[in-house]
């Protein structure tokens, strides 16, 4: 597949299903996060709040969601019916995405970046 120059561009490379599930994940993504910078980054739609919040990506038979291993710990009984790995979550695509999770799970990432950054603030300051 050829490199796309942006997450736009990246989703139009793959079949009708497959895009409107994509454009689901970005929505969910710009939603809950609407602070956060898109970009691409190893070839996928990534998000970053100071640090990389998370990544996506579409794949033969799933969507790849890559938001990190603290989210995975965080909502590992959640994520439970889905195949996961240390910092990804795959969901097939011929099932519904999981709206409300992936949104939690978005909002925890955010939360955890602005942590992050208020702590590297304090710290500046002492």
């Amino acid at each position: 597949m050829k490199k796309a120059k942006d997450v736009s561009e990246y989703i139009s490379f793959f079949p009708k299903h497959t895009q409107t599930l994509l454009k689901q994940v970005r929505k969910v993504v710009k939603d809950a996060a609407p602070d956060a910078v898109e970009v691409i980054s190893y070839g996928m739609p990534a998000y970053k709040l100071d640090k990389m919040l998370l990544y996506f990506a579409a794949f033969e038979k799933h969507i790849g969601f890559y938001p990190m291993a603290s989210a995975i710990v965080e909502f590992k009984d959640e994520i439970a019916g889905y195949k996961s790995a240390k910092g990804s979550i795959q969901f097939p695509l011929d099932k519904t995405l999981p709206i409300k999770l992936m949104t939690k799970i978005v909002k925890f990432r955010v939360k955890e970046n602005l942590q992050r950054i208020k702590g590297k603030n304090a710290k500046k300051n002492i």
